[in-house]
């Protein structure tokens, strides 16, 4: 079945966006009377039929809510460094979005090859992945933060740094216990400076690894936020 985000219909707004009204009946062809599934971001799951297919506003009537749908008992945060093609930040984000994040913060660093993005492009990316794997929850994406800013900031739950230096550092795996919440910092390419660890374990942050092998930024991040999704759901 089709699915539509519709954050509006929270207040009661029973129309799709111009956006979502066109692709339904432009580029589906759905009419009166066809069945539609919607979610709103904030873990409402509706089944709904078109009342009228106007590729403007859509409009539709409500058959079915769950709330809560897909909710799960933790929480995942990945803060990471914008990798210098852009390409590669948006497939971490189309990815970890399908597999189960809440919160993406792009993390300047020293070794920053970005220090800019593209917001309004990830948001897009973000809904497509919400419809395509059926997520309920909206993940929050943050604006760009430096790093110092971020570590110094108050956080509940587990709070981890991924880096290659050789230090004392645990397995990402051994760290996933009963805690309810995690976030993760995953540095650029040229990993974090041994300023930023010093400063991150001085915050209170716990420093792990991904394994033996030496991962590009992108999929240090999609890595740490499988690993947390696949122990938590055992």
């Amino acid at each position: 079945m089709h699915i539509f985000y519709t954050p509006q219909i929270i207040n009661g707004d029973c129309t799709l966006t111009e956006e979502e009204s066109k692709h339904c009946v432009k580029v589906l062809r759905l009419a009166h009377g066809d069945q539609i599934s919607l979610i709103d971001g904030a873990g409402g799951y509706y089944l709904a039929t078109i009342d009228d297919a106007n590729p403007k506003h859509c409009t539709f009537s409500i058959e079915q809510k769950t709330e809560n749908y897909g909710q799960r008992n933790y929480k995942v945060n990945i803060a990471i460094a914008p990798t210098k093609n852009a390409d590669r930040i948006e497939w971490f984000t189309e990815k970890a979005v399908e597999m189960g994040i809440d919160t993406i913060t792009p993390l300047i660093c020293q070794r920053s090859e970005r220090r800019t993005i593209n917001t309004d492009r990830l948001e897009k990316i973000i809904l497509s992945a919400m419809k395509q794997s059926i997520k309920a929850f909206k993940p929050v994406l943050d604006e760009p933060t430096d790093f110092s800013t971020f570590v110094k900031a108050s956080r509940s739950g587990k709070k981890l740094i991924a880096h290659c230096m050789e230090t004392d550092r645990a397995s990402l795996k051994s760290m996933v216990d009963s805690e309810s919440e995690y976030t993760i910092l995953i540095g650029p390419e040229g990993d974090f400076s041994p300023a930023e660890v010093e400063l991150a374990v001085a915050n209170g942050y716990r420093c792990v690894h991904l394994g033996d092998s030496r991962l590009r930024t992108e999929t240090a991040g999609l890595a740490a936020c499988h690993t947390v999704n696949l122990l938590k759901q055992e």
